[in-house]
């Protein structure tokens, strides 16, 4: 690991951690100030979570919604992006044969969420079947148009997408729902951090998107987007002190979701803290950062597809801080034990301590590996990974 920045994370050194993907990883300068902003709500819970925890959150929100291009209003934290998927879905009312529109890329959470509510209402789950390998970003709009119908009503699309880290031409997929009077809601769970976000600009109706991942923010922070004209259709999954609030002085959207029930907000508060230290790591700040991380991404894939002799499976501008490489036939195909962890995922870690993502795509035995692209990884751990594929592939 690249030891000036390896120093800022608490990672086993012992380990090539080459899944930043999957939950992210905090720096120490921001568990310490989540544990100062826990130590202090444990002196006085009632003050801190009474009286200090609206100016708290009015704080880190700003500086979040400044972050993504979105009025302070608009943003709302989130557990976590299925939960912020799951909120919008659970807040929309469908009529039987209405048509819910996504891909056969979404995340299986956000898939799962969108078939439960399908269910409910009698709707209709279409999938759009994207082209693999992808030729184009066009190739992606074209196949989603396709399956655009009168009784479309919703499209849920990752913005970049969990299994093929692909990055989805996100505003022209917006801009044509929106020509058709059709909302979007972008599952953004890889979004912040890794690509520039502009959501006021974007005129997508939700977009949620985790901070723990690339924002590198303690897990549980994550934020839900929902344009203006919208919210008074959207509704917490926990509704609680806010729904019968006689205030005035502050939005029922932001009265309802800033209160739902006792939690620890620590890792939301943190969020400025972690925008402030990933963003000084570098001279040139985010923008500096995440060119950084696109590079190391890209140059890791050109690598193992030359070694492994495989094709890359989508052009670069489709490429963001994760890249997957397609794996050759060679390894036996076994069942997948749970959580997704394929055989070779297992060995790669058991026998070569590399942890990385092996994902059938797009069903067994096809494979490939999921490669991240952080600060504080290394060339080195690029070239051990191929090392130890080419012996496992054999």
């Amino acid at each position: 690991m690249s030891a000036p920045f390896r120093s800022h994370w608490g990672l086993d050194p012992e380990v090539r951690f080459l899944n930043h993907g999957s939950y992210g990883a905090c720096p120490t300068a921001v568990l310490q100030k989540q544990s100062e902003l826990r130590a202090r709500l444990e002196s006085e819970p009632v003050r801190f979570l009474h009286r200090e925890i609206e100016p708290l959150l009015d704080e880190a929100r700003a500086v979040l919604a400044d972050f993504v291009g979105a009025d302070t209003e608009d943003v709302s934290f989130v557990p976590n992006a299925t939960g912020g998927v799951t909120t919008v879905l659970r807040s929309l009312r469908f009529e039987p044969g209405d048509e819910l529109l996504t891909t056969d890329h979404e995340y299986n959470a956000s898939r799962n969420a969108l078939d439960f509510v399908s269910e409910t209402w009698g709707a209709k789950v279409v999938v759009a079947k994207l082209p693999w390998p992808v030729s184009s970003p066009e190739a992606v709009v074209d196949a989603v148009l396709a399956h655009v119908t009168p009784r479309t009503r919703l499209l849920l699309v990752d913005h970049v997408s969990s299994q093929t880290a692909l990055v989805m031409p996100l505003a022209r997929l917006v801009s044509e729902m929106r020509a058709r009077g059709i909302e979007t809601l972008v599952d953004g769970a890889h979004g912040p951090g890794m690509v520039p976000l502009a959501l006021r600009s974007l005129g997508a109706g939700y977009y949620t998107g985790n901070c723990h991942k690339w924002l590198c923010s303690p897990k549980g922070a994550a934020f839900l987007y929902v344009r203006r004209d919208l919210q008074s259709g959207v509704t917490p999954l926990a509704v609680s002190h806010g729904r019968n609030s006689p205030r005035t002085d502050r939005s029922r959207h932001r009265l309802l979701f800033d209160w739902t029930g006792t939690h620890d907000p620590t890792a939301a508060l943190c969020v400025p803290e972690a925008l402030r230290v990933m963003g000084g790591m570098l001279p040139g700040g985010w923008p500096a950062l995440m060119a950084h991380n696109r590079d190391k991404a890209l140059a890791a894939r050109a690598m193992l597809c030359e070694r492994l002799k495989v094709a890359p499976a989508c052009p670069e501008e489709m490429v963001g801080s994760m890249a997957v490489v397609t794996l050759p036939p060679g390894y036996p195909e076994r069942p997948e034990p749970p959580l997704y962890l394929d055989p070779l995922h297992l060995r790669l870690f058991d026998e070569h301590r590399i942890e990385v993502p092996v994902v059938a795509w797009p069903k067994p035995p096809h494979r490939h590996v999921r490669v991240s692209a952080q600060l504080y990884n290394t060339p080195d751990e690029y070239v051990a990974l191929a090392d130890a594929l080419e012996v496992l592939l054999r």
